[in-house]
C-alpha cells in the first residue's frame, strides 16, 4: 500500500480578475465544488473566496495529476456557473491558477486563512495577495506573464 498526504492551496482567479462571483450565490458554487472534489476521490478542507477568485485547499486522490485536476475543475465550475444563471456577469476562469504545496501540519493555518478572506481582503487586494502568496512559496514571478488570460 503507499501512503501519499498531497495537499495543495489552489487560487484561481476569474477571467481578467473580474469581480463577477456574486456573494449571494457564491455557497451554492463551493457546494458545487466540494461534490465535484468528492467525485474525484479527493478532500477538500475548504472553500472560500472573493468576487474575483477563490481560494481551496484540496487534498489530492494520488492517481489525480494536478493539472489535470485543475482544468477539469475549472471546465466543471465553468459550465455548472454559466448553467445556473446565478453568476450573470461571469465569463470564464483565468487561464492561470496559483498551486502551493504544504504539510499537514499547516493545514489549520491554511483553513483559517481561507475561512476568513472576506476580512483578509479588506487590508489586502487580490494583486497583492497573490503576488505574496508566490513568491512566499519560493516563486520567481515573471512580471510579462503575471495575470495574464
Amino acid at each position: 500500500m503507499s501512503y501519499t498526504q498531497l495537499i495543495y492551496h489552489l487560487v484561481i482567479r476569474t477571467k481578467y480578475s473580474k469581480p463577477t462571483i456574486v456573494n449571494e450565490h457564491s455557497e451554492d458554487l463551493y457546494r458545487y465544488i466540494h461534490g465535484f472534489i468528492r467525485n474525484k476521490k479527493s478532500l477538500l478542507y475548504r472553500v472560500n473566496g472573493m468576487p474575483d477568485h477563490i481560494h481551496i485547499l484540496v487534498g489530492l486522490h494520488p492517481t489525480l495529476s494536478l493539472s489535470d485536476f485543475v482544468r477539469d475543475l475549472k471546465t466543471s465550475t465553468n459550465s455548472w456557473i454559466k448553467q445556473s444563471g446565478k453568476f450573470p456577469d461571469f465569463q470564464s476562469w483565468g487561464e492561470k491558477y496559483g498551486a502551493f504545496t504544504l504539510r499537514y501540519q499547516s493545514r489549520q493555518r491554511v483553513i483559517e486563512y481561507i475561512k476568513n478572506q472576506r476580512k483578509h481582503h479588506k487590508q489586502e487586494g487580490f494583486v497583492k495577495e497573490y503576488r505574496r502568496l508566490i513568491e512566499s512559496n519560493g516563486i520567481e514571478i515573471e512580471e510579462r506573464y503575471f495575470l495574464e488570460d
